[in-house]
């Protein structure tokens, strides 16, 4: 049987985009949906406060240990291959974690579906690059779309988590994933194009192993956070140690699972930083409003996601009608600095929660600001992170986005969720506490935010240089 790695005709490319972007509405989402649903399966499972965030992290840090490895997969086995094979691991995952009685068996499901999410991220990408690349215009408003699908599937998931465990039952926030998977593997050899394989490359396993695990002990020394503990230190010095031998490894094989080379790449190295930064200042923010309108106001499960809908349908017009126009006429250095402001901002903004607070004035303004930096930031540092790297490198080049912003996301939520305690965001019952620790982690998050702006300033280059030097891969 031959394998054609030829697009699909024009009428369908559309449609398969469609699929690619529900790809990474879905492994976004599940980031997120957990979070209406943390105090029920806080009670269920026995997690404590201090530990609840692990049911984020235990995904995250596996999702972005992976996805360098998912990217490389992606590169040699096909795009569409691996794509059919992570939503395959993903629905797993999502039974296991689904069915679980213990916090311990919660944990192994939502890092399988973490590596489930690891194969499909990278791959959706290159899909992406080989039905939109040739054509500038339409690879434009390719991404516009699939980034939209990124904070709309984070924010629609708290919505669809408050639905859920209030009509439902928490399990069903995994067991909505199962009959999507089903369909997305049976949509997608019809959709999407097999992808170039280059069956005598090697995988660097030892790579992908040194990479997780000194990502899950960086995450796990910074959520413990027991400064006078020698246990902290110990976990940290492992993580610099195994993230060390990560660099020295790939600077030394031939076949490296991230060759250094690619960040030579113009403002490839500048977008990725801008990617990390980002996820740290936004998931930590919908993760604590989220905690601050059931613990603090009040709001049962379905009302609490309801109440951040209006960011998701701001972030959908920013990222397909906004945007992608100011990114043509501003370059990705002006749009990625305004937009880290902004989100920095609406971080500030919501520092000001008070105990006796409501949604009007405490949340709604905050968030929208915020909502709207966010989709400002994040299509043009994608666009530019993807576009910067040769085309044979675009599975690569995609898991290396897609890891900075999710490990972003856990290391931001670490520190910040170790500073909110400090703060008094481990103190259940008591509102004052709670909202006084709520109110340093915005305010920890904007300092991230506004950190990101001065790095981007440094880091990009003058958007007439960089329109000379980066080209969008046929």
């Amino acid at each position: 049987m031959s394998i054609s790695n030829a697009a699909p005709p024009a009428s369908r490319r559309w449609i398969a985009l469609g699929l690619i972007a529900l790809a990474q509405f879905m492994v976004i989402m599940d980031t997120s949906i957990i979070g209406v649903a943390l105090p029920k399966m806080q009670d269920d499972l026995g997690f404590s406060q201090g530990n609840l965030s692990w049911v984020f992290n235990a995904y995250v840090v596996v999702f972005g240990g992976l996805l360098l490895l998912g990217g490389k997969l992606s590169d040699i086995v096909g795009a569409r291959r691996i794509f059919q094979i992570g939503w395959g691991v993903l629905g797993v995952g999502s039974l296991v974690a689904g069915l679980a009685g213990n916090a311990a068996v919660e944990l192994i499901g939502r890092g399988v579906q973490g590596a489930g999410a690891a194969l499909i991220a990278p791959s959706a990408l290159t899909l992406l690059m080989m039905l939109f690349g040739g054509n500038p215009s339409e690879l434009t408003k390719a991404f516009a779309v699939y980034g939209a699908a990124a904070p709309a599937g984070g924010t629609a998931g708290v919505f669809l988590g408050g639905l859920i465990t209030q009509y439902a039952s928490w399990p069903w926030v995994f067991y909505i994933n199962i009959p999507i998977a089903v369909v997305a593997l049976l949509a997608a050899p019809a959709l999407v194009p097999d992808g170039a394989m280059a069956p005598n490359a090697r995988v660097d396993v030892l790579g992908a192993v040194t990479a997780t695990l000194g990502l899950g002990a960086a995450v796990f020394g910074v959520v413990r956070a027991d400064w006078a503990s020698a246990t902290t230190w110990l976990v940290l010095a492992a993580a610099v140690i195994l993230l060390g031998a990560f660099v020295a490894i790939q600077a030394r094989r031939k076949e490296p699972l991230m060759p250094l080379a690619i960040f030579r790449a113009p403002d490839l190295g500048a977008a990725n930083l801008a990617q990390v930064l980002l996820g740290a200042a936004w998931v930590p923010m919908w993760f604590f409003l989220n905690l601050y309108l059931q613990q603090v106001l009040g709001y049962s499960a379905f009302p609490s996601g309801a109440a951040l809908l209006p960011m998701t349908a701001l972030i959908m017009v920013g990222m397909i009608a906004i945007s992608p126009k100011l990114f043509a006429r501003f370059g990705a250095r002006t749009m990625t600095i305004a937009g880290l402001l902004l989100l920095a901002a609406g971080l500030v903004w919501l520092s000001f929660i008070r105990p006796d607070g409501n949604f009007w004035v405490d949340v709604l303004p905050g968030s929208l600001v915020a909502a709207l930096g966010m989709s400002l930031a994040f299509i043009p540092t994608l666009q530019t992170a993807i576009s910067a790297a040769p085309p044979q490198e675009g599975g690569l080049a995609s898991g290396i986005v897609n890891t900075g912003y999710q490990i972003g996301s856990a290391l931001g939520l670490a520190v910040v969720t170790a500073i909110a305690a400090q703060a008094g965001a481990d103190e259940l019952g008591d509102k004052a506490a709670l909202t006084d620790g709520f109110s340093a982690a915005f305010l920890a998050a904007a300092v991230i935010g506004v950190a990101a702006a001065a790095l981007a300033l440094a880091t990009f280059r003058s958007p007439a240089r960089r329109n000379q030097q980066v080209t969008i891969p046929a």
